[in-house]
């Protein structure tokens, strides 16, 4: 699977999806203008000590991505869309994009792919669920149809076992 994030700002959201990639083998794109550097500290802190194991690739913008991707299948996460992310499927090498927090992804994309535009349900009135959240939520919906392939199965205590 793929997260793009087309210009995210907070750091601290963005580590934290770091985060969730290398836990699921997701690769991140990051589409410029970002609202941070690579370096910043509070990136690094919330993505620990993963971000060094991050497939991480960064774009000068939109058409830049497009370029770099050619014939991705893309999914836009937006507020807008007609569909849910759980009405459709998704196969392992889809990509499924998320914008900014003060904007999300621009309208002039928007109109260019209805079809693959998918929104998380939430009471009316509320604009935006936390990026990090977002992309957790759609994320684990598109492995789970996957039926989590290549993920590990489950874990083991850490100082006793578990009882047969």
């Amino acid at each position: 699977m793929h997260i793009v994030l087309h210009e995210p700002e907070i750091p601290s959201n963005t580590g934290n999806i770091g985060r969730s990639c290398v836990a699921t083998d997701t690769t991140l794109h990051l589409i410029k203008p970002l609202g941070f550097k690579l370096d910043e500290k509070s990136l690094l802190r919330a993505g620990l000590d993963y971000w060094k194991d991050l497939d991480v690739r960064v774009y000068d913008n939109y058409a830049d991505f497009l370029e770099k991707n050619p014939g991705a299948k893309v999914w836009m996460a937006t507020t807008k869309a007609h569909q849910t992310y759980a009405d459709v499927t998704y196969g392992p090498d889809d990509y499924v994009m998320f914008g900014k927090e003060t904007a999300g992804i621009p309208e002039e994309i928007l109109v260019d792919n209805e079809a693959t535009c998918i929104r998380i349900p939430m009471k009316a009135g509320n604009r935006s669920l936390n990026l990090s959240n977002a992309v957790a939520i759609v994320l684990y919906e598109a492995l789970r149809q996957q039926k989590f392939a290549g993920l590990e199965e489950h874990g083991e205590l850490h100082r006793l076992q578990w009882k047969k």
